[in-house]
């Protein structure tokens, strides 16, 4: 992994206390006309296997994209974002999901209320099983945006700043569609939004003219059982770096004996070149 990004403490501050962080600029030109030329090759085929359709056809993608074309893959170790991930969840990590994911245009006549879809947790399982008050940080996503969202109702993900500390459902007056504080980023084609599967989000409408493009890449805790796979095909493996081979569950060293440690992992020493002190990471 190239490059370094330092997390500031005002990142550090707001991610803890809002559950999410906008980064500009994040994809280059060629980057994104690469990301763009792969998904809408996977978008005209009739493949069904990865596939995820919802919202009567408004959503189209695929779960686990990595492994559909390999101009998904630099993203799992973009030299912007995984630095704050690992400074932000520790260096103990795995790959939970990697999604493309298109929204179509809304039909004409759709009501501004639309959330597609609507206000929710990531990983509800979680939830589900532990209970709202009881879901702890385990986990976030990198949602990197393709197509022009600059103009509000484009079809962006929506957040509501602080629902990740939240030990209940989240709050939506009577007769409103979205909480009180609730936010629509206005993005431009390159940026990504970090945000922790506890926060709450949901889809606003798009009513432009534009397919709204992006990919969604989630990172948490080694211990925790990925979304969209269980083990990589070999095939994919043997195209990885280390540090990607690591993030997507495979086990880097032959050792027999039990390691309390969890055994190598390189993005410790990605931390050590970079000075990055253990006790720092995490929030």
């Amino acid at each position: 992994m190239d490059g370094f990004t330092k997390l500031s403490e005002e990142q550090r501050r707001q991610f803890r206390n809002e559950g999410y962080l906008i980064l500009r600029n994040v994809l280059d030109e060629a980057a994104i006309s690469s990301l763009i030329e792969a998904g809408d090759r996977l978008l005209a085929t009739e493949q069904r296997f990865n596939r995820f359709v919802s919202g009567g056809g408004l959503y189209d993608g695929f779960r686990n994209c990595i492994t559909m074309d390999d101009a998904f893959i630099p993203l799992l170790t973009n030299p912007v974002t995984l630095p704050l991930v690992i400074q932000l969840l520790g260096s103990n990590l795995q790959l939970s999901t990697s999604h493309l994911i298109y929204r179509q245009p809304d039909p004409p006549g759709t009501p501004a209320s639309i959330r597609m879809p609507g206000w929710h947790r990531d990983n509800g399982r979680t939830s589900m099983d532990l209970g709202q008050a009881n879901y702890p940080r385990i986990g976030l996503k990198c949602a990197f945006y393709l197509t022009d969202l600059s103009q509000p109702n484009s079809g962006v993900t929506m957040l509501a700043p602080g629902s990740n500390l939240l030990k209940e459902r989240i709050d939506i007056p009577e007769g409103a569609t979205d909480p009180v504080n609730a936010i629509e980023p206005l993005l431009n084609p390159g940026d990504c939004v970090i945000f922790e599967y506890r926060t709450w989000h949901a889809g606003a409408p798009n009513f432009t003219q534009i397919t709204r493009k992006a990919v969604m890449i989630g990172y948490a805790y080694r211990w925790l059982k990925p979304m969209d796979y269980i083990k990589q095909e070999r095939a994919l493996v043997e195209r990885l770096s280390d540090i990607e081979k690591y993030l997507v569950g495979e086990e880097l060293d032959d050792t027999l004996e039990f390691q309390p440690s969890g055994g190598f992992n390189p993005l410790n020493d990605w931390c050590q070149q970079h000075g990055i002190e253990q006790d720092r990471l995490g929030l």
